[in-house]
């Protein structure tokens, strides 16, 4: 039980995707002008990455080590088609904010990630949960991001006005530079809490700190094997 609580758990703060590892940037920037974005957001994602790590970890012992990378993304692109059918019939203001990023989450590193790393490798309750942790955790941060951005920038939460009335609205917290800084500063203080709690704070964002890595490294392999076979 300790153990499946810690599967769930990891998502939502010592492995936050966004805050720890500092997975899904681009959709993190884009979509959270505003707080309901982000909800939208991350409850699709989070829907995709339960379903597609269920179904990768049901198929493990199945697909061929080969064609895995191709395997999980049809899984994913299917549960991705899904998803954006049911937005776009019963959320279409949520369709419009989220626009391209919605189908884009079919190559979201986050679920891909998790398929490689986890779901491949682990049971179906274990998946399960670490899937549900991950996206939870994926949609707090996007939610708190939009509803900083949105207060800031339009004096609203929800649309509902807060400070709008009495401050004027600071714009450049609904524009890219406003995004950067409100992920800056959010990193920032996920890594003064990291330290204090005594664990390793982002030092880097480059490829050698990013843990689906070896998603690349495999492909290339199995390229030059490929590749040499073939000669």
């Amino acid at each position: 039980m300790n153990k499946n609580l810690g599967y769930f758990t990891n998502g939502l703060i010592k492995e936050n995707p966004t805050l720890r590892l500092v997975l899904g940037t681009c959709p993190t920037l884009a979509v959270t002008t505003a707080a309901i974005n982000g909800i939208g957001m991350g409850i699709s994602a989070t829907i995709v990455l339960v379903c597609s790590n269920l179904a990768i970890s049901l198929l493990r012992n199945i697909i061929p080590d080969k064609v895995r990378i191709p395997a999980f993304i049809t899984i994913i692109a299917g549960f991705v088609s899904v998803v954006q059918m049911l937005v776009k019939a019963f959320l279409p203001s949520i369709d419009k904010a989220l626009g391209i990023y919605l189908p884009l989450i079919v190559v979201n590193c986050i679920i891909l990630a998790r398929a490689e790393m986890f779901a491949s490798k682990n049971p179906v309750l274990p998946s399960v949960l670490d899937g549900l942790g991950m996206g939870i955790g994926f949609t707090a941060v996007l939610t708190l991001m939009g509803a900083i951005r949105e207060l800031f920038g339009a004096g609203t939460l929800f649309s509902l006005p807060v400070t709008s009335e009495f401050i004027s609205p600071m714009i450049i917290f609904l524009l890219p530079p406003g995004g950067f800084f409100v992920f800056g500063m959010l990193v920032a203080a996920s890594n003064a809490i990291a330290k204090r709690s005594g664990k390793k704070p982002v030092e880097h964002l480059g490829c050698a700190s990013c843990p689906s890595r070896g998603i690349c490294e495999s492909a290339n392999i199995t390229e030059k094997e490929e590749a040499a076979e073939n000669e």
